[in-house]
This record gives structure tokens, C-alpha cells and sequence, in this order.
């Protein structure tokens, strides 16, 4: 009984090392893709560093363009390297997620698997909705507010690829794990650890945490802005209050 356990176990982790490497060899290619496509890639990139950006042109801003220098040796090549990796797992994630699937599916029942199912596709969707809400609304008002702002007009600003490229990525993973607030709530009101009465009870609560979070993420002085980034946060939290009705019920 003893052998069957382990020959079973064994088994189990050759076809799990065997997603993991398809999941990487995946990531890998549409990395190299990316990284081929390097005029595509910054284009889309470094455009919300102009006041070209769909974004602004919408929002009627005043023109102004944000000059990105390098400092480093390497930095120019570093930056293509991880701009282009980290859109290669953003392409690869659906073929990821369905292997990870594939493998933990077996061992569920046909209502979790259902549920398993919904969880991992909902939370993909809400982190590239997430994505997208920052490429397009959150960081060109953080970009253009900080990349503009001088202290004395003495003092030229003089920005790095490296810092632009970072706060992008590191904008976009931040907006995405917010955005998987409903899925995270819809999974505690299952559990029964969550309720959309002690939601409802501490919305105001709710709604100063939004406020702090939103400055947290776009520090600029403008009320416009911090009630631009504010809203689709409140309306996830909304949509946070339904879903977990909805879970309940």
C-alpha cells in the first residue's frame, strides 16, 4: 500500500514538474516575441508620457512631453529584458492558469471544480481589468503630475528609463491585486467569514481607506485626480457588497 502511495505521489510531481516547464517554456516564447517586437512594445510603453496619449487628448490637457534619459551601461538592455518578460507572462498567464487547472481539477468535486473554475477565470479578468484601468487612467495622471512637477524652474527634471519603466510595472501589479477585491470577497462570503451587512455597515470606513489608498498610489495635489483614481476603487467595493449578497444567497 505503502509502494502505490509513493509511486503515486512520485507521479503526481512528474506531471506537475511537466506543467511547470510547458507553463515556463509558454512564458519564455512570448517573452522572446516581446522582446523581438521592441519597437511595438515601447511604443505602447513610453505613450503616456505625452500629452499625445488617448488619455489626454479625452481629458483635453495642455501639451507637454516628459524626456527619459539613461544613465547605465546596461540599462537600456535590462529594461527591454524586463519589460519584455513581464509582458510575456501577462500573454502566457491564460495557457498558465489552464495547466494549473488541468492538474489540480482531478482531485476535485464537480461543484468545486465549477467553483474552482469561476474563481481563476474571474481573478485573471478583474487583474487585467486592473491593468488596463492603470495603463490607461492612473498612471498618465501619476506620470504627467510627477514628471511635470518642479520645485523651482531652476530645476530640470531628469528621469531615468529605468524608474519609468519600473513604476509602471510595479503600478500595474498593484492595481491588479486591488482589483481582485470582489473575487477575494465573494470567496469569504462563501466561507461565511464575510457579509454584505458588515460591508454595508462599514462602508464610510471603507470609502476614507479608498481615499488614503488612492493618494497612496497617485500623490499628487489635485482633488480631480485623487476622486479620478478614488472611483473605480468605491465602485469595486460596491460591486464587492452585490457579489458577496449574491454568494450568500
Amino acid at each position: 500500500m505503502k509502494n502505490n502511495e509513493a509511486a503515486t505521489f512520485w507521479q503526481h510531481l512528474d506531471i506537475l514538474r511537466w506543467v511547470i516547464l510547458r507553463s515556463l517554456g509558454v512564458a519564455v516564447v512570448f517573452a522572446v516575441v516581446a522582446f523581438c517586437l521592441k519597437d511595438r512594445l515601447f511604443a505602447v510603453v513610453l505613450a503616456p508620457r505625452t500629452s499625445e496619449f488617448i488619455t489626454f487628448r479625452w481629458l483635453g490637457v495642455e501639451p507637454f512631453s516628459i524626456h527619459l534619459m539613461n544613465t547605465g551601461l546596461t540599462e537600456q538592455f535590462m529594461t527591454h529584458m524586463r519589460v519584455a518578460m513581464y509582458a510575456g507572462l501577462l500573454c502566457a498567464a491564460p495557457y498558465i492558469i489552464y495547466e494549473l487547472f488541468r492538474f489540480v481539477s482531478p482531485g476535485l468535486y464537480q461543484n468545486e471544480r465549477r467553483a474552482g473554475l469561476w474563481m481563476v477565470s474571474s481573478g485573471y479578468v478583474m487583474f487585467m481589468l486592473g491593468t488596463l484601468i492603470n495603463y490607461f487612467l492612473i498612471f498618465p495622471l501619476t506620470v504627467r503630475f510627477l514628471g511635470t512637477y518642479q520645485v523651482s524652474p531652476e530645476v530640470d527634471n531628469m528621469l531615468t528609463l529605468q524608474s519609468y519603466t519600473d513604476t509602471l510595472i510595479s503600478m500595474c501589479l498593484v492595481m491588479g491585486v486591488i482589483f481582485e477585491l470582489p473575487v477575494v470577497c465573494a470567496i469569504l462570503g462563501k466561507l461565511g467569514f464575510l457579509t454584505s451587512k458588515l460591508m454595508t455597515r462599514y462602508r464610510r470606513h471603507a470609502i476614507v481607506a479608498i481615499l488614503i489608498v488612492a493618494a497612496i498610489i497617485t500623490p499628487t495635489t489635485d482633488v480631480f485626480t485623487l476622486l479620478i483614481v478614488s472611483l473605480p476603487i468605491w465602485l469595486l467595493y460596491e460591486i464587492s457588497i452585490l457579489v458577496v449578497n449574491l454568494m450568500r444567497k
